[in-house]
């Protein structure tokens, strides 16, 4: 028998979200089982207002070729971004308002510690925006560090907000050591960062040591620009692309199939099975399972041959 709040607005919206549920302990699909994210909700419903979901995610695409097909969204951001545009459809056809997804890109707060260059940040997302209206997806928006602190540069925006919201390296090592959340997410950023990073030319050890220290900073930023999200989106449903923790005030959400639980499809290409099925893989590996399709002449993904 569903427990009470399961038949509530919120939790009907919630139950929509449940399949999609990344989480990092013991999943839960009773709604009931996710106050955090019923009370986010309850906000906007209490309101007869439209459900605002705010996404951190779609940075830039990696700088590994052996990962990616280029610098600008193909396959993969168009199947995610279709599928969460669909999502706030159905949340319309259980809470008449509606909901509406922010997708905040947050490839500008770290571009230098991921060593990609902002002129090739702003390529990505002015595609990904683009991408957005050709498809007719309206109910996504977009937000990125161009959008605050006015027309200064990248480099004092990003010193602003990490002066403002970042905490500091020392208590996110002490953190590493301690909480256990913190240090998979540590080892993945470090994982990530040691394959995108093509020139170095020392030792893979020392590699690695840079690398570390990079991924302190990098989830120093990740959280100053989550933490922005929330000052300019003080109500919303706080989204996250990563496994989240039971009880988490963010809600870990799948976007595409993937073999990695870390898998992003700006790290990955989309291989299409002979079956239909879209997963994210590498594209050195996809290229020896599959055959380049194009798209308005832009490779886009793999078709399994």
């Amino acid at each position: 028998m569903p427990s009470p709040a399961a038949t509530t607005v919120e939790a009907r919206v919630l139950n929509l979200l449940l399949p999609y549920h990344r989480t990092s302990g013991p999943g839960s699909p009773d709604p009931a089982d996710h106050p955090e994210q019923l009370r986010q909700i309850r906000q906007f419903t209490d309101a007869g207002e439209p459900i605002v979901l705010t996404l951190p995610g779609f940075p830039c695409k990696s700088p590994n070729p052996a990962k990616v097909l280029g610098h600008l969204p193909d396959e993969g951001e168009r199947l995610s971004l279709g599928f969460l545009d669909r999502l706030c459809a159905r949340v319309a056809e259980v809470y008449e308002p509606g909901a509406r997804m922010l997708i905040c890109s947050d490839g500008h707060i770290f571009g230098d510690l991921i060593r990609v260059p902002d002129p090739l940040i702003d390529a990505y997302g002015d595609a990904l925006r683009d991408l957005i209206r050709g498809a007719g997806l309206t109910r996504l928006d977009t937000f990125d560090l161009r959008d605050v602190h006015g027309d200064l540069d990248h480099d004092t925006k990003r010193r602003l907000v990490t002066e403002a919201f970042a905490p500091s390296v020392p208590s996110l090592r002490e953190l590493a050591r301690t909480d256990e959340e913190t240090a998979r997410l540590y080892r993945g950023i470090t994982r990530f960062l040691v394959e995108d990073t093509a020139d170095f030319t020392g030792t893979r050890s020392a590699l690695q040591r840079e690398c570390r220290t990079r991924a302190y900073g990098v989830i120093a930023r990740s959280r100053a620009w989550g933490d922005l999200i929330a000052h300019h989106h003080p109500r919303s449903v706080r989204l996250s692309i990563h496994p989240q923790r039971p009880g988490s005030e963010k809600f870990g959400i799948r976007l595409l199939e993937a073999a990695d639980a870390w898998a992003t499809p700006w790290h990955t290409v989309v291989l299409r099975t002979r079956g239909g099925a879209a997963r994210l893989m590498r594209r050195e590996d996809a290229e020896r399972v599959g055959r380049l399709v194009l798209r308005d002449g832009r490779p886009s993904h793999y078709e399994e041959v």
